[in-house]
């Protein structure tokens, strides 16, 4: 069967190099290989995230390490911004977790914002926040510094952010901005199969998170801080996707991290410029779009051109390229297309004129 490249939101394309990595040898996850394999990963990770905690590695999705933050770290009450499928999904989580739960809803395809946290969090009711920096489900990007500016207001709140899409695409400098905890999955702009997650917590997090009696084992985050002290995981760590991480970590910095921000900025710009030669308008509010895909707008609201998505879909992946016919309540009426992880100005390139030949035949 042909090999049909991905574009979608996650997961994305892994390289042949990647892959590679992946099939090395196993090695015995508390031997003094894995613990130098971890080790040595330690400072490209904390430099990465912009922090000088210890970063875990957890072998989960990312959903695994965002239930674990609500059990580990909601004592009171958590208020959960919602702005798009998985924000939403959020609120749900913390409910089933048994936590009492609020929902800060705006539409989707808006940002959340500084002030609407504020007014919520000046209640005292809550004691965690969770925030989704970049919901793929609607391509929005919601401002990080100026809601995590908010800490310095709210020090006894627990802000809990989910950078699954933006992590490694985008700087996060988790101790400038002086959040709890910061995750994301490896399959998104990591360029890595799924099935693993990076994330780490401030010291904060972690002393409330011992106080909690319910917080499990699997996630539990005191264990995690405590094994990666000697360079290991609390449990079981998938070993192939921690030599992968390695090789892409260190391709992360052959590159540069500045020219690899840059480079997301100006691949997300050609689809940007895709959709405009082509009459598409943006789904998100301007000014706070995804740097990592493109939300393209396709009836959900008014204006821009109007094409059946599913056809689009099919016409490009007959030339080998998957895209995204939307998600959720919104499929159909928009699509949406990545440039996260490895993508180039070259291999966009090569997918823009699919596109091109697929609105062509429309």
């Amino acid at each position: 069967m042909a090999h049909v490249k991905l574009h979608i939101p996650g997961p994305v394309e892994v390289s042949p190099r990647t892959f590679e990595a992946f099939c090395r040898p196993m090695i015995g996850h508390r031997g003094q290989g894995f613990k130098d394999l971890y080790a040595g990963l330690q400072p490209q990770l904390q430099t990465l995230l912009g922090t000088r905690q210890l970063v875990y590695l957890s072998t989960s999705s990312a959903w695994g390490v965002m239930e674990g933050a609500i059990r580990n770290l909601v004592a009171r009450k958590v208020l959960n911004c919602m702005c798009g499928a998985f924000s939403d999904k959020w609120f749900d989580v913390s409910k089933k977790c048994g936590k009492a739960a609020e929902a800060l809803q705006v539409p989707w395809g808006s940002p959340i914002r500084a002030e609407a946290i504020r007014a919520r969090l000046a209640t005292g009711e809550f004691d965690a926040l969770t925030l989704i920096h970049n919901e793929t489900s609607c391509g929005v990007m919601s401002p990080l510094a100026e809601i995590a500016a908010l800490k310095q207001e709210f020090p006894g709140v627990t802000f809990i952010v989910d950078a699954v899409s933006s992590m490694t695409a985008v700087p996060i400098a988790f101790d400038t901005l002086g959040i709890d905890v910061l995750l994301a999955g490896t399959q998104k702009a990591f360029a890595l199969p799924p099935g693993l997650t990076v994330f780490t917590c401030s010291a904060a997090a972690l002393a409330k998170a011992a106080l909690a009696a319910d917080r499990g084992y699997y996630f539990d985050f005191v264990e995690f801080e405590k094994n990666a002290r000697e360079s290991m995981t609390p449990s079981t760590p998938s070993i192939s996707h921690v030599y992968a991480l390695a090789a892409k970590v260190s391709e992360f910095f052959v590159e540069g991290l500045p020219e690899r921000y840059a480079r997301h900025e100006h691949t997300n710009q050609q689809l940007r410029d895709w959709g405009a030669r082509h009459g598409f308008t943006l789904f998100p509010e301007p000014g706070f779009e995804s740097k990592t895909l493109c939300c393209f707008n396709n009836g959900a609201k008014p204006g821009g051109r109007v094409v059946d998505a599913a056809r689009l879909q099919k016409l490009v992946k007959d030339q080998g390229f998957l895209i995204d016919g939307g998600y959720g309540k919104i499929k159909g009426t928009t699509f949406r297309i990545s440039n996260m992880g490895d993508e180039t100005e070259a291999t966009m390139n090569v997918l823009i004129a699919a596109l091109d030949k697929a609105i062509a035949a429309l």
